[in-house]
């Protein structure tokens, strides 16, 4: 071999251990950044399956509250309209009484709402066609025990039931409906707790 051929060879030689390192390198090159994408990769996948999972549970949390809260609704809603069914019932039950316990309802109503000075009641114009002799006397023994007085209206008054209690301009609605319109937070809690065993929330 001629020392041309020797060089040439030997040129060969060194391009190809050349070629091999730069392959080499390269390869390894690549293998890494595979090995970082798939590293990558994993932890972007590992962190929206987290997320998702939270994104998840929480929305599993508000569909619940958002189901226990409508849910909690209707039921207060369907009590609602049981206690005013129950207070419409007692209304027309206490209209329908026998007229000597419906009489001595409205005499025990007056003792309550009566004070001293000098009452006027005035009835129904349908209470009034039936009113018996003796209440007026049982309404007066009433405003005696605090020191008033009261008298029976001849005219009736614009009521369907019960009657309007008047000590000169003040006067006080007594009717059934309007007795419960006046204290229908109390009204309503007596007939939750007879309905439901509590108070009405």
């Amino acid at each position: 071999m001629s020392g041309i051929d020797e060089i040439l060879e030997m040129i060969s030689n060194q391009q190809k251990e050349t070629e091999d390192g730069i392959i080499k390198a390269a390869e390894s090159k690549a293998a890494q950044i595979i090995k970082e994408g798939e590293a990558k990769a994993q932890t972007a996948y590992d962190d929206y399956i987290k997320k998702s999972k939270q994104r998840c549970e929480r929305d599993y949390e508000n569909k619940c509250n958002a189901a226990d809260a409508e849910m909690k609704r209707k039921l207060l809603s369907c009590k609602v309209e049981l206690i005013d069914e129950a207070i419409e019932k007692t209304v027309v039950k206490l209209k329908s009484l026998p007229e000597k316990e419906y009489f001595e309802l409205l005499a025990r109503l007056a003792g309550k709402h009566l004070r001293s000075g000098e009452g006027i009641i005035s009835l129904s114009e349908n209470d009034l066609k039936r009113v018996p002799s003796d209440f007026e006397e049982k309404l007066s023994e009433h405003a005696g025990e605090i020191n008033g007085t009261v008298k029976l209206a001849k005219e009736a008054a614009d009521i369907e039931d019960g009657f309007i209690l008047s000590y000169g301009l003040i006067s006080e609605n007594c009717s059934f409906r309007g007795i419960i319109e006046a204290e229908t937070e109390e009204v309503r809690d007596i007939a939750a707790r007879e309905l439901f065993g509590q108070v009405k929330a």
